[in-house]
């Protein structure tokens, strides 16, 4: 069965979209996307073209956007573009280009959706893509929704490649003559992802030639697994969980003892963004009978309290303190998460980090490090100057908008404030001709 004939299966069988619906394509010029543009034209889709330039490759960023625009113009297609400032971007925001060009892309495709009358965006993700994220989660530690891959439908994105593997996709490309271009940044080992596709995969494909294809079979059976994990947690949320005054009560007495409780407990909070080592450690003060420590997850506090599990919405003036421990490498506060990495100084190729990234004297620094909001009366000596700055004056100088100003966060140490996170550290603690170790702190925004 062709490619294309398998498109039309997938997308009926699974009903993601009918042809009276308005489908908005994503489409970067890469070959996925432009073999997407190419599939739904032919099956004579009601579909529109949207590009984003980044401006993150220079000319070849510009090549892409000109090859989209003349294909979508052959195939008859609207065609919308956009210009985004991702350097500044990461700048203003401490986001690493990951993160800073995924919210900018789906912020306008959505803004797109609404001004412009499309029902769904289709996104031309392929299963070697869902295996690669399935490595990726598992990397970096995950529950079984991680290992379930890309999802198909999740709002009003569609993805109606997932069926098909990279291999597929190329071939197709090449027998239609479809053009595309080649995105260099694919080439380098520098992320994660390219590292699982260009080194890991190939390795483990020397040993199973069939591997991509076992490998769909098994997210398949995962995600399955999934679902029924999801139907089966609301029915014991409806048992344990009850709402009293505002709070969230979960009441972990009334989990049936014969279920793994760690897991049942973080299937129950996930629910409400809370990760999975920020429940081992909630779970970890129910059990010694500790009450009252308060973890965060973006919008969510939950603590214990005699028993029972309480989750609340953040206020306003929550400090959203967490402690980092020496041993600590990752922490949650609020919507950043923060990893710390200890170094040596020779190990640092450079001291120009981005804003995201902090390098300190870690022999300076007192344990345990704090991060909170900041407050008023709050203060540090900004890299590069001797003098101390009120934060609040620090954050009207940097122009800083109103809405992030209150999510400010700051990490201490011995109360001294070491880094208004994602903007400056703290002139005392840089890596200097002395240092011996660094501590490497990164910052991202969920």
């Amino acid at each position: 069965m062709e490619l294309i004939d398998r498109f039309e299966d997938y997308v009926k069988s699974h009903s993601l979209f009918s042809r009276s619906q308005r489908i908005l394509l994503a489409v970067s010029g890469g070959v996925d996307s432009m073999v997407m543009m190419s599939l739904f034209s032919e099956c004579g889709y009601n579909a529109g073209v949207a590009h984003c330039n980044f401006q993150l490759r220079g000319e070849e960023s510009d090549e892409d956007e000109v090859l989209v625009a003349k294909e979508a113009a052959r195939y008859g297609l609207p065609f919308y573009n956009v210009r985004f400032d991702t350097v500044g971007e990461m700048e203003r925001t401490g986001e690493s280009v990951q993160i800073a060009a995924r919210r900018l892309r789906y912020d306008w495709f959505r803004e797109l959706c609404e001004k412009e009358g499309y029902d769904l965006i289709a996104i031309a993700h392929h299963a070697d893509d869902s295996i690669e994220t399935f490595f990726i989660n598992m990397l970096r530690g995950t529950g079984l929704r991680g290992l379930t891959g890309i999802s198909m439908v999740n709002g009003k994105i569609v993805r109606p490649l997932l069926f098909a593997s990279r291999k597929e996709i190329l071939d197709y490309a090449m027998a239609k003559e479809i053009p595309y271009r080649e995105d260099s940044s694919n080439k380098s080992t520098k992320y994660l992802r390219n590292k699982i596709r260009l080194g890991l995969i190939p390795r483990i494909k020397e040993i199973s030639p069939n591997f991509i294809r076992v490998m769909v079979g098994n997210v398949k059976r995962l995600t399955d697994t999934q679902l029924f994990i999801l139907h089966a947690i609301e029915r014991i949320r409806s048992e344990v969980e009850t709402r009293e005054e505002g709070l969230i009560v979960i009441d972990p007495s009334k989990i049936d003892s014969g279920f793994p409780l760690n897991f049942v407990v973080y299937e129950l909070l996930g629910k409400y963004g809370f990760k999975g080592d920020v429940v081992d450690s909630l779970m970890n003060t129910l059990r010694d009978g500790i009450s009252g420590k308060r973890f965060y997850a973006r919008d969510y506090m939950a603590y214990t309290d005699r028993g029972k599990i309480i989750v609340a919405c953040i206020e306003e003036d929550d400090p959203c303190s967490v402690q980092v421990e020496c041993t600590t490498d990752k922490v949650y506060a609020g919507n950043l998460i923060l990893m710390f990495h200890k170094l040596e100084v020779d190990d640092v190729d450079t001291l120009v980090q981005p804003k995201n990234v902090a390098l300190f004297d870690a022999d300076k620094l007192e344990f345990p490090l704090e991060v909170r909001r900041w407050q008023e009366g709050d203060s540090f000596t900004p890299f590069g100057m001797n003098g101390t700055k009120k934060i609040s004056d620090y954050l009207v100088d940097e122009k800083v908008p109103l809405p992030e100003k209150r999510c400010q966060f700051v990490l201490l140490s011995g109360g001294h404030i070491v880094w208004v996170v994602g903007r400056r550290i703290d002139n005392s603690y840089r890596v200097t001709d002395t240092t011996t170790n660094v501590l490497k702190v990164i910052c991202e925004v969920v």
